[in-house]
């Protein structure tokens, strides 16, 4: 299972978000969707080149050029930021939205003062990117990524205008020009209900077991955590777990809404609301308290999650 999300102390957050903030004031992105990535970049001063021309030879290149001022990549390098010339490149076999973060990553590196004159060439990788393996240094260009593209609490607080539900960030991914996946991400990181997203690699047919869906992540809100404490999910699930029953199959997208429990850290049992969705790479069980349902909504914006 990979760990839930990029977290930051939060000074370190507040300091991070101010930058985005700062970033899309200068490009003047507030409040246009989807969120207009080239004019964030001209804001940082930096150019993608168009061209396919991240491969080994051209990387190695760089990696001279750099010298001892090079942060390198743990793996294939998926984006590259070359300080000197203020150009940022992409692998261009990437899914679109994956190329979006990416960008808005390298973007970051750029951007924040304290980053930009560390490296001379900064490469970055799934294992750079990823919150399991990321460092400071990337954590921050995560953050920032994110603050920019769901424009601080613009996407918070649209989805709270929406009842409750795993299709409100479905849908507002395609307008804030996010993925999917960091997009119920955000919504559940940042919700003022007690709610949780577990999220599972598509399910495999195993003779006996009927499928088998093995642990991705699981992400919840605050408040989740304070009623349930961190919950300790299964690594593979099947279909005679109540998570696993939900799961779509035979070409479902969705699986309808249903009640199971959960034990608080009390042990005391919680009726639940769980749904489920699936766009082929992943697929997200959202589960939330009925009891939180009728509170009255806030807003969060201190929460340094992606």
């Amino acid at each position: 299972m990979k760990p839930d999300d990029s977290h930051l102390t939060p000074a370190q957050y507040a300091k991070v978000r101010s930058e985005a903030e700062r970033a899309l004031s200068l490009a003047g992105a507030l409040g246009r969707f989807p969120t207009p990535i080239d004019d964030i970049m001209a804001a940082a001063n930096v150019q993608e080149v168009k061209e396919d021309v991240l491969n080994e030879s051209f990387i190695a290149k760089l990696r001279r050029e750099a010298s001892g001022a090079l942060k390198s990549a743990l793996s294939k390098v998926i984006g590259l930021f070359d300080a000197k010339a203020r150009l940022v490149f992409i692998d261009r076999t990437l899914h679109v939205v994956k190329q979006t973060f990416v960008k808005l990553h390298e973007t970051g590196h750029a951007f924040m003062a304290w980053q930009r004159d560390l490296y001379a060439v900064v490469e970055d990788c799934d294992q750079t990117i990823e919150p399991a393996t990321a460092d400071l240094f990337d954590r921050e260009a995560n953050v920032f990524a994110s603050e920019v593209v769901f424009q601080l609490d613009g996407f918070t607080k649209e989805a709270e205008e929406k009842t409750f539900g795993i299709l409100v960030p479905v849908n507002l991914s395609k307008k804030y020009g996010a993925s999917i996946y960091s997009s119920v991400r955000r919504y559940v990181s940042h919700n003022w209900r007690a709610c949780t997203v577990v999220v599972l690699n598509p399910p495999e047919l195993i003779r006996g077991d009927g499928f088998r869906a093995s642990l991705r992540r699981h992400c919840s809100s605050p408040r989740f955590t304070e009623i349930f404490g961190e919950i300790n999910w299964p690594l593979v699930f099947t279909p005679d777990h109540p998570v696993g029953a939900m799961i779509p199959i035979n070409g479902r997208k969705m699986s309808g809404k249903q009640m199971i429990s959960l034990k608080d850290r009390n042990g005391d049992t919680h009726e639940c609301i769980a749904e489920a969705f699936t766009q082929t790479y992943q697929v997200f069980i959202l589960i939330h308290a009925v009891s939180t349902l009728t509170s009255s909504p806030i807003i969060m914006p201190g929460i340094s999650k992606n």
